[in-house]
């Protein structure tokens, strides 16, 4: 009966070898840390005079769309662009390459850079940028950004077209980020004045949205701010950090012959002067108090 042949154990690479290797590695990293750090000192060094040279205006919008290069280089290019659109006299020259770069990484793999890139074409009023986020709001797979930074990129430049998906998005929120968001885009829409009383009135909702709602509605319908921001004063539920934002309103925005009349609210007011356990309550209570001295 013959034995068994066992198997030899793979023969362990030296230690030298381990350390040579690892050296080589660090090596590398050294030389491509070496080379991103000249790279990023070129590019910084450029000053923004180069829109009437070719050569040099491609190099800096090919290093924005090379997804190989580094961040931190990608992004210094970003900026000398950047830095040319607001000191080089000749710079609506070489703006439509620089847009057409930006619109070209708008969907980069990096979320960094198109988080940037975005904010720059949003800030330029770009209609390819306004259709992107209105589509990834639509359509959640679609999305080049959370919906929170996508609303608020599109208050840049507001287009009718937002207002219903920022409504939708305030009905069924993905998240509280983006519910207040939209709310702060439909301050600027008049028929979104419904939602905010809705909303202020509603003591279930968070204070900072409810604030938000009162805000928007000084702007769009203050007579009905005036009306609520009465009540919430004088409710005895209602926490002491709205009823100082309602206060303000009141005592900066209301119709001083009405309030004048009105010893039921300035009776409230001035027990909230003493009894309120909020500083700020106290404070406008007495500036309330001060405007319309009995």
């Amino acid at each position: 009966m013959s034995a068994k042949k066992t198997k030899k154990a793979p023969a362990k690479k030296p230690a030298t070898a381990k350390r040579s290797s690892a050296a080589k590695a660090s090596a590398r990293s050294a030389k491509i840390s070496r080379s991103a750090s000249q790279r990023i000192h070129a590019l910084s060094r450029m000053g923004g005079n180069f829109c009437e040279d070719t050569e040099k205006l491609q190099g800096v919008l090919n290093t924005i769309k090379d997804t190989a290069a580094p961040l931190a280089v990608r992004m210094t290019a970003l900026q000398t662009m950047l830095s040319a659109s607001f000191s080089a006299s000749n710079f609506n020259a070489c703006r439509p390459d620089f847009l057409a770069t930006l619109r070209s990484v708008a969907a980069d793999k990096n979320m960094e850079i198109r988080e940037r890139v975005l904010g720059i074409l949003s800030r330029e009023h770009d209609g390819y940028t306004q259709q992107v986020l209105m589509e990834g709001l639509r359509d959640p797979a679609k999305a080049l950004l959370p919906p929170e930074k996508a609303l608020q990129l599109l208050s840049y430049d507001i287009h009718a077209d937002a207002y219903p998906l920022a409504r939708k998005i305030v009905q069924n929120p993905p998240n509280e980020a983006a519910k207040r968001e939209a709310l702060r885009l439909l301050a600027a829409d008049a028929g979104s004045a419904p939602m905010f009383e809705k909303l202020l009135k509603n003591k279930k909702e968070a204070v900072d949205v409810r604030q938000l709602s009162a805000a928007a509605l000084n702007a769009l319908a203050p007579e009905k701010l005036q009306q609520h921001a009465r009540t919430i004063v004088l409710d005895k539920s209602e926490g002491d950090q709205l009823k100082a934002t309602s206060l303000t309103a009141i005592t900066h925005f209301a119709d001083e012959a009405a309030m004048a009349k009105d010893n039921t609210l300035y009776k409230g007011v001035d027990k909230l002067r003493t009894a309120a356990s909020s500083p700020a309550l106290k404070r406008v209570s007495r500036q309330f108090l001060a405007k319309y001295s009995r």
